[in-house]
């Protein structure tokens, strides 16, 4: 299974474009901060990652808040078919309450 769910912060997003087809492509960097435990011990997590949304999802993305906090759901892919690093394909997303 190649599902993630993931808080984290958009802190940079590209103008919305267009596929050749009609499809809006919303492209972003988020930014996640968490503590987590491993081997018992804590360990601060720090990452930024590259994101993109398409259809009415990449709307939605592009009127998204920069720096508040959301709950993504998606999965990882290849930037490209010969590329070795990945990009977060976002599939759902909302605000998450910054209690």
């Amino acid at each position: 299974m190649n599902r993630t769910d993931l808080s984290a912060k958009i802190v940079e997003r590209t103008v919305l474009r267009y596929t050749p087809a009609g499809i809006p492509v919303c492209e972003c960097l988020l930014r996640h901060e968490s503590v987590q435990v491993e081997a018992a011990h804590e360990r601060q997590v720090e990452l930024d990652m590259n994101a993109v949304a398409l259809g009415p999802l990449a709307l939605e993305l592009e009127r998204a808040g920069l720096g508040a906090l959301h709950k993504f759901t998606g999965f990882l892919a290849k930037k490209s078919r010969k590329s070795r690093s990945f990009v977060y394909h976002i599939t759902a997303f909302e605000l998450e309450n910054e209690e």
